[in-house]
């Protein structure tokens, strides 16, 4: 396999990655963050259905989503109480619920990534791009040539970045080292962002 540019190539690298993800994961590829990557990722069927139900607007604004994010999801909220009265008034359709002067936040984020793939030829330029990777999700970069002398360095240093390790052999897609787990710190309005960002390349 001399190159990821075709199809078939690509689900070689999600049949290689799956063990690592949900059984339930979808696949596709995306030009994002400035690299080619494979995404397996799941969507949230019941928030895609209320938002298909109610007409809902796409949530493609950072300011938006730090608003939503700072209402709980499902309670009603009095809005006299917020301090940014404003910006909840402006949310767009199907985000919330109105009930007299009480908001209720509805939406929630669409989609969750389970892990990104990205390939490279060096193996310090996959870890870069990889690891643009690592406030959204789990990352592992495909390299298709490994020097067997220094594969020890780049594994440690891809363990130390929380990055796996896939490598393009001629029979097959081997995982060298498997990715770190993503344990977010707290949910960030970036974070929902990229994933909003998905969702609107593939509804």
């Amino acid at each position: 396999m001399a190159g990821l540019a075709n199809p078939a190539a690509w689900r070689s690298v999600r049949e290689a990655a799956l063990p690592q993800v949900s059984s339930e994961s979808e696949a596709a590829v995306f030009s994002v963050l400035g690299a080619r990557a494979l995404l397996l990722y799941r969507v949230d069927e019941a928030e895609r259905r209320r938002r298909q139900a109610v007409g809902a607007e796409r949530l493609d604004s950072i300011p938006v989503l730090e608003c939503l994010l700072g209402l709980p999801v499902g309670l009603p909220v009095p809005v006299g109480s917020l301090p940014d009265q404003a910006e909840v008034r402006d949310l767009p359709r199907g985000a919330a619920e109105w009930e007299t002067d009480l908001v209720t936040r509805r939406a929630v984020r669409p989609l969750v990534v389970d892990l990104a793939v990205v390939r490279a030829a060096g193996w310090r330029t996959g870890l870069e791009r990889a690891g643009r990777f690592a406030p959204f999700c789990r990352r592992a970069v495909l390299l298709d040539e490994v020097p067997h002398v220094r594969l020890d360095e780049i594994l440690a240093e891809a363990a130390f970045y929380g990055i796996g390790v896939l490598v393009n052999e001629p029979d097959r897609i081997r995982i060298a080292l498997e990715p770190e787990a993503y344990r977010p710190q707290r949910h960030t309005s970036a974070a929902w962002h990229f994933v909003e960002e998905l969702y609107g390349r593939l509804v």
